[in-house]
Order: C-alpha cells, then structure tokens, then sequence
C-alpha cells in the first residue's frame, strides 16, 4: 500500500571539483544489539550512472550492463524519474522514496526561507543537513537498524542529515576515477564482517558530463558508455573473485535520461518581462521567480502564463497535478518548463557564455528522452526478465524489503515492483 508523505514546513555532494581527499569518514554509530547483526540480509549495492538514457542500452556499447541485465531484471523502456529530472532531486528520490517536493531538494538550485541559497557548487549547502533533512536517507535507517552503510559519492551523503552520516562516505571528488570508485567499493567488502557495509551506494558522471558537453548522440557520450561500463566489468570481476557476484543484490539506476539541446534552442525570457522585476531562482530547463518587493508580480506572472513557444509557465499552485510539484516552499512562485531540446536563459547570459551545452535534462518527466536506466540482479530478482517502467520512488521500498528493514514515509509503493523478485523473495 503506497504511504503519503506530508511534507514539514521546515526546511553528494557538490558536483564540482576541488575537494580531494580520499580518506574514509566512518560516522559514529551506537554498537548494534547481536540480534541485528545475526541473521544479515544479502547486502545491496545501489549503482547510479549519472545520465545514463534508458536507450543507451541498446547501443551495444555495454556487455557487462547487457549481461547483468539479460541474467537478470530490466526495464526495457526505462524508470521514469521523479519532476523535475535533475540530479540532486532524483538521487535524493531513490535514496528515500519521496518525490522531491516531499523531500526538500527541489531542484539543483534553490532558495529556502531560513536556509539561504543551494546549488552544486555550494559546499556549505550541499553539506548542511538542514537542507535534507525533509526525508530520511536509507542509510541511517540502515544504520538505526544495527547495521552499517558506505557511499562512494551520493547526493546528500556529505551531509549530517539528522546529525548522522553514513558509516564510511567520500566527499564527491571529479578527479576519483571510475576504477577508483570501483577498487574503494571492493575494499569496503573486504572488510571484516562486523565492520562490513550491507548498504553501499556507488556513483559515476562520465556519462552525464559528456552528454551535457556533447549531446547524446556524439562520439563522446558513446565513449563515456564504455569506459562505464568497462568500470562496471572491474566492479563484477572483483565480486566474482570474493565469490560475492550472487550473494549481493546489485540495483543500476539512472537519475534521468539526455537530450539533444542545439545553441540555438534558447529562450530569452528577458524579452518576455523585465527580469529586474523579479527575484531570479534559477534558469535553465526549469526556470523559477519569486516576488520582489515594490513590482507588480501577478502581472509578470499573466504575461508569462499566456502561451508561450518553446516553454509553459505556470504559478507554483497551478502546475499539474501529475508532476508532483509546488507545495514544497523551496519551490519558487512562477515556474517556466522549456519544451524538450529547448532551454531558457537570458540575453546578459547567452552573451558573456562562452559555449552552451549541447544536451540537458530536467525535463517534463513522462519524455521518452528522460527515461532513466533500470537493471538488477542477484539472488533476490528473477533472471531474464523484463518489466514494464515505474516510477523510480518505488526503488526504496524494494530496497528496504531486501534489506529487511523498515521503510520510512515514502511514496513509493512496494507492491508494483515485488513482481521483479522471486517468489521466495517477495
């Protein structure tokens, strides 16, 4: 039975380079009664290729994604993400079940009341708790439960949500290779049982970055899809080695899919109303405005809301109901969503920009061109099978249920994914 979450009115990382440590942060955590630790479930790792487009797939360019998927379950059509398919609000979705106007992280910019100003390069933001603590991450369930978690990179686990941590987390580095990645996950399973994560997360960019630099369908985006997926065959040749391989239950996801942007493709939204009329949020796929003092919004807000080419607009209590969005605070009062292939920006911008990206996400969420990779396999999920897409707040509940654990408020709902697990397993 799918659980509502009521969002509180209260209010990874930064995806940028610059923070280059690469030692563990073990977070301290009660010792866990023996019970808990006796009878461990089979331990779940949760892989994101940042970007990797549900279609990627069939570019043959990823034997061992194939593998897993052919051996395994795949959603051949792809996990739909949650509004709007951007990454810090879909990695949050995945992780806790809740739609990102339920868990706080609305998009990858945004203001909040107290808080002040978040976006990716804000280190101070990514790391405050604060901003996360709307929803409860899987791992400090995890860990309330008596066991322990690991994140090799993941939106949110830099911050002590709630004042915790996961057991062993990285702060996001760009410079840490996928091998890299890979070789740290391997050595948190070498560890001694009682010191092991049952709950890891792993995380890589190289798709994502190369799809917003290139667009999906270059020469890069393809390359990026190998070295991945020859990372993937280092992580499964070290899980083969320790005999581990299917006695651990892998979960590859996406947080959205790619498209194609051409420069030209912009909407100057500064021809449209006086931008110094209003409080700018954010721009891009999903542009956002609140009030400022002493100018006539409601009237910014008609001119904006008439049709308009290339994007529609809506005041945050007027978006449609399907996508989810605007009861969160931190979501801005006006939103313009760009059609697909477009962007919105403005004339000051376009003309200081160097270069523009030739591919973007955070579209509306039911586009083919959004749709997110899903592949699992291990002893818990049936074997070559196939499943219809679903939403990716589902992906929690299945964890939980692997884990044995118990699921916070979410809105995910167990029952339209347990048909992926065997019998036994369900």
């Amino acid at each position: 039975m799918k659980i509502l979450f009521r969002p509180l009115l209260c209010s990874l990382m930064a995806l940028a380079a610059g923070c280059a440590t690469t030692h563990d942060h073990p977070a301290a955590v009660a010792p866990a009664p023996q019970a808990a630790i006796k009878q461990a479930p089979a331990p779940v790792l949760l892989i994101s290729i940042d970007g990797y487009r549900a279609d990627y797939l069939s570019r043959g360019l990823s034997p061992t994604l194939q593998t897993l998927a052919n051996t395994g379950v795949h959603a051949a059509s792809g996990m739909q993400p949650s509004f709007p398919s951007l990454t810090f609000p879909n990695h949050y979705t995945i992780v806790t079940g809740l739609r990102p106007d339920h868990h706080g992280i609305v998009n990858n910019t945004m203001t909040d009341p107290v808080l002040g100003k978040f976006s990716l390069g804000n280190r101070d933001a990514v790391s405050n708790g604060r901003w996360w603590d709307q929803g409860t991450p899987l791992w400090e369930t995890v860990q309330t439960q008596g066991m322990k978690s690991a994140t090799m990179f993941w939106p949110g686990s830099e911050a002590d949500i709630h004042g915790k941590h996961p057991n062993y987390w990285k702060p996001y580095d760009g410079n840490v290779t996928a091998d890299q990645r890979v070789d740290q996950v391997l050595a948190w399973l070498d560890l001694p049982a009682d010191q092991r994560p049952t709950f890891i997360t792993l995380y890589f960019d190289e798709v994502d970055h190369a799809g917003h630099s290139f667009g999906p369908d270059s020469p890069q985006v393809n390359d990026a899809i190998r070295h991945t997926d020859e990372a993937l065959s280092r992580l499964v040749d070290g899980l083969k080695q320790r005999g581990q391989l299917d006695r651990i239950n892998l979960i590859v996801v996406a947080d959205h899919g790619m498209a194609h942007t051409p420069t030209r493709n912009t909407v100057l939204v500064d021809r449209l109303i006086p931008l110094k009329h209003v409080d700018v949020v954010s721009m891009g796929v999903l542009a956002g405005f609140n009030p400022k003092p002493g100018f006539d919004f409601a009237k910014i807000e008609a001119t904006l809301e008439k049709p308009q080419k290339h994007m529609t607009c809506w005041d945050k209590t007027r978006v449609p109901a399907r996508l989810a969005y605007g009861s969160n605070p931190r979501v801005p009062q006006l939103l313009c969503l760009a059609d697909v292939g477009w962007r919105i920006s403005s004339s000051d911008y376009v003309a200081k920009k160097k270069s523009t990206t030739q591919g973007e996400h955070g579209y509306d969420n039911e586009a083919p061109e959004m749709q997110a990779l899903f592949i699992a396999h291990g002893p818990a999920f049936r074997q070559g099978a196939q499943v219809p897409s679903f939403p990716n707040v589902d992906v929690y509940p299945l964890m939980t249920h692997l884990l044995d654990v118990p699921a916070a408020a979410n809105d995910g709902d167990y029952n339209a994914v347990k048909g992926m697990l065997k019998p036994e397993a369900q």
